[in-house]
């Protein structure tokens, strides 16, 4: 069965349980699950239960979709996502972005929990994302491309929305919640950085490094959505004193700015 077929086949399961037709995908990153509760929900869907869908392994992704509405705009939720370091290929990873474009989302929002490697950045910095770095070892479009799911060879000068980010910014200020803005760079984990690493992601032009995003991104402009991300800054790596990090503490963290990221996605979203 190709990509295509087992896309259709996902997206018609998902048709068969609910008449949504969401125009807004959300992907949550770690600890970043308020959004959920802001959502006017008519539909959960545990990923055990639709076809060809993996199941999330790591602490902080419940692992399901959530369909409903927020600010009255119709929205998909993928509460926990799938990482190349679990040991999914690219296609797998980026495998529910396809199913949301083949529900009819047309404008993908992420998020995700990141490290810091900008000294003006703080833990608990809300990073609006305007550009990345692809540093993993796989491309999510490596093979043979169906031009019934994108080019060939996607633009990707304006991966990031202008518009989103502008719209974000304004909401940002009118609550009174700082942005910063930056460059997120992706790597493949599950380690965290050493300090050497953190330098030199930094010196390549990198604000921000995680372990998500990058491919998912890639994915969405090949299918033609718009997109915006944002990172919530869960450890500044650039340091004279390397400091340890646990999975437990970027959890913490991403809990904690959790409130004010929703708060600005959801008035995005509502305003769509």
């Amino acid at each position: 069965m190709t990509l295509y077929d087992r896309i259709q086949e996902t997206a018609a399961y998902i048709k068969s349980r609910t008449s949504a037709t969401p125009l807004v995908g959300i992907i949550l990153g770690s600890g970043l699950g308020d959004l959920t509760d802001m959502t006017e929900k008519e539909l959960e869907i545990p990923y055990s239960e639709i076809p060809h869908f993996p199941v999330s392994t790591v602490i902080g992704h419940s692992g399901k979709m959530v369909f409903g509405k927020i600010g009255g705009k119709s929205v998909v939720l993928m509460s926990g996502r799938f990482h190349y370091y679990e040991g999914y290929d690219m296609q797998m990873v980026t495998f529910p972005v396809r199913v949301m474009k083949a529900l009819g989302v047309e404008t993908l929002v992420v998020s995700n929990a990141a490290g810091g490697m900008n000294k003006t950045f703080t833990i608990g910095d809300l990073m609006i994302i305007t550009d990345h770095i692809n540093l993993f070892p796989e491309h999510p479009l490596r093979g043979p491309n169906d031009e019934r799911l994108g080019t060939r060879f996607p633009d990707m000068s304006h991966t990031y929305d202008e518009a989103l980010r502008n719209k974000a910014k304004e909401i940002a200020a009118s609550r009174g919640i700082e942005l910063k803005e930056g460059v997120y760079t992706g790597l493949q984990g599950p380690t965290f950085e050493t300090p050497a690493e953190y330098r030199w992601l930094h010196i390549i032009g990198g604000d921000a490094v995680g372990m998500s995003t990058v491919p998912e991104v890639i994915v969405a402009r090949h299918g033609g959505m718009r997109v915006f991300a944002m990172s919530v800054i869960t450890d500044i790596g650039i340091s004279d004193v390397p400091v340890t990090i646990t999975h437990e503490e970027v959890l913490e963290a991403a809990q904690t700015a959790a409130p004010k990221m929703a708060a600005i996605v959801a008035d995005l979203i509502a305003g769509l």
